[in-house]
């Protein structure tokens, strides 16, 4: 199992035998890099962040752009999602971020969150991209009496002082109208956000890329990168290419050998998600799932959950801490069982796909934007990289072409350092620990 901390790369690994893999036709393998060749910038990952980084310097500044991948289209995190579109990004809620900073600050953030959202919605209208955004709606569910109170008190901050709307639902009426969550206590309902097809929406992407002259090159993993005279190297199996400015776009796939910006700087996390044989209407009834709306819950380590177009579940939450025990079944074993408490009826449904990928987080719970002498990286989505990308790829073309991004934490600082790296898996596992144990205490 690929882990990014301890295997040297991704090369030849498969994609993942996820749902969203059996709803595509995957496109005819692309060439891979082979001999020598030269770029004006070189995008290492072929994600959101990835292709949408190299379609607006093509699209918005003109630039030649090549985008190297490791394997195909669709390896790495941006299909082994859920599919959630959200406006926000990370465990920090937008009061948090009002403490942390100052309520001006994060105004700006849920702006540039909000600029997200719609890029992601105006790129799937403009390109036609045919990826299945269902019902608009994001539940944030409450999992303890506590959390009831601080979800209504965080509604009347968002209405107050964010000037979004925000409405807090009632139990009995949650469970009646929206999800008959056996274990919910209400839920925080926001407008915006919506599921849709991850592997769907990349390959849009992809397609546009194209069509605004971006090379891809496929099966075609970085193995090195060399700053020179000129720019900087890229080392594959199979050549070089040559470049004035390189962009890191891989996420938690990005090996933190391949440039010192990136050393220390992120935490891969492993997600799970299961998805369940399609339900019949009676089941559907039975079970009480009556929206397709994205959904959250509160707990420490959260699970996340929405009904998909053929009337499958999608059930998803953490998996294990280090990549050598990612496939073991016990991981499986505990989503369903966390499903089944949840939706008791689910008991005997059986499950049709399972799988798992790498998110990257950051010691400060935001995600970084950042350049340096013509490096560039966005990093530390925390799970939330399938709306936010658009607007940090937006942004990152830009600061690659001198244009200021706002004077946000999101912009222009370096991920912060985790303090003793080398122990972060450690860390992470008391962290999983101290969660579930706070989750039992609701």
């Amino acid at each position: 199992m690929y882990d990014p901390l301890t295997s040297s790369n991704p090369q030849g690994l498969p994609l993942a035998n996820s749902y969203w893999a059996s709803t595509v036709d995957i496109t005819p393998a692309r060439p891979s890099l082979n001999g020598r060749r030269q770029t004006d910038i070189a995008v290492i990952g072929a994600g959101f962040t990835g292709l949408l980084t190299a379609r607006y310097l093509a699209e918005e500044y003109g630039r030649e752009v090549t985008v190297v991948e490791a394997n195909r289209v669709g390896f790495g995190a941006s299909a082994r999602n859920g599919g959630f579109v959200l406006k926000g990004s990370g465990r920090l809620g937008f009061a948090q971020m009002a403490r942390r900073w100052d309520l001006d600050t994060a105004r700006g953030i849920y702006g540039e969150f909000s600029e997200a959202v719609a890029r992601v919605k105006g790129m799937i209208e403009s390109d036609k991209i045919a990826c299945e955004p269902q019902q608009p709606g994001y539940l944030k569910i409450a999992h303890s009496p506590k959390a009831m109170k601080s979800l209504q008190s965080g509604a009347e901050f968002i209405t107050g002082q964010m000037g979004m709307q925000a409405e807090f639902i009632e139990p009995e009426r949650f469970r009646r109208e929206y999800l008959n969550h056996r274990q919910s206590f209400g839920a925080l309902r926001l407008e915006d956000g919506f599921g849709l097809n991850p592997l769907k929406l990349l390959q849009g992407y992809a397609q546009r890329a194209q069509e605004l002259g971006v090379t891809i090159f496929e099966d075609s993993t970085v193995l090195g990168t060399q700053r020179t005279d000129k720019g900087f190297t890229l080392e594959t199996a199979g050549g070089q290419l040559e470049a004035n400015a390189v962009v890191y776009a891989g996420n938690a796939y990005t090996q933190p050998t391949l440039t010192a910006m990136l050393s220390g700087r992120a935490l891969p996390i492993l997600s799970n998600v299961i998805v369940t044989a399609p339900l019949t209407p009676e089941q559907l009834q039975m079970v009480g799932l009556h929206t397709t709306q994205v959904a959250m819950d509160t707990r420490v380590l959260k699970y996340y959950y929405r009904l998909l177009p053929d009337n499958r579940l999608l059930f998803g939450g953490r998996g294990a801490v280090w990549g050598k025990h990612a496939d073991k079944e016990v991981y499986v074993t505990r989503l369903k069982q966390a499903m089944v408490r949840a939706f008791p009826p689910l008991a005997q449904v059986d499950i049709s796909h399972h799988w798992h990928g790498w998110l990257a987080a950051s010691l400060d719970d935001i995600p970084h934007i950042y350049t340096r002498d013509g490096e560039g990286y966005s990093l530390g989505y925390c799970g939330a990289g399938v709306s936010f990308s658009a607007q940090a790829a937006w942004r990152l073309a830009g600061m690659l072409n001198g244009v200021k991004p706002p004077d946000l934490p999101l912009y222009g600082q370096p991920l912060p350092s985790f303090p003793f790296a080398r122990f972060r898996r450690f860390g992470q596992w008391g962290f999983y620990h101290f969660g579930r144990f706070m989750d039992a205490l609701g």
